[in-house]
């Protein structure tokens, strides 16, 4: 039996949960209950693991974080961890179609099989299944709702939108 930590905190009025396995996070929760584990051992944001974690993702809520650098480990089958590492890859501000997806993983057909695992993301933001969208442009489906897939986007797209603009300095 492996031992399994966490930590909660609230960030961009989202509450927020982490687990770890080792040292390597598997679980990130957002707006949701964490898992009824007895095995799970509470730890501060001071751990190491959890405390990089809480950085990065402030980095990316506040400071237009693109990438994240995290040690995780990926527990799903063969097919969800090929549709997350092809999540992995959609640009920051970006968004692509769940059949988009299914194509990129050779399996166009697989729609509705890409949303499912979409839908199981054990890391979302981290792996970011929320620029996922439907093929008429609309957003659908989202673990955290579609409330909160708006304004994950809208973080995105605002934060593009600031770093285009000429500076203001000397004008």
């Amino acid at each position: 039996m492996v031992l399994r930590s966490f930590t909660t905190f609230r960030l961009y009025d989202i509450d927020f949960f982490i687990i770890s396995e080792g040292n390597k996070i598997i679980k990130i929760g957002m707006n949701e209950e964490l898992p009824n584990d007895h095995m799970m051992v509470y730890k501060t944001l001071n751990d190491k693991l959890f405390k990089a974690c809480y950085k990065q993702l402030y980095e990316f809520f506040f400071k237009g974080r693109k990438d994240f650098d995290l040690d995780f480990k990926l527990i799903g089958t063969d097919f969800q961890i090929k549709v997350w590492k092809s999540l992995s890859k959609i640009p920051y501000g970006a968004t692509v179609s769940y059949q988009e997806i299914a194509k990129k993983i050779k399996n166009p057909k697989a729609v509705r099989a890409v949303g499912l695992a979409n839908k199981n993301n054990p890391l979302p933001i981290i792996i970011p299944c929320h620029r996922v969208i439907g093929k008429n442009g609309k957003l659908v489906g989202y673990a955290g709702g579609l409330e909160l897939k708006a304004k994950l986007l809208d973080l995105e797209k605002d934060y593009i939108k600031r770093k285009k603009r000429p500076s203001e300095k000397g004008s």
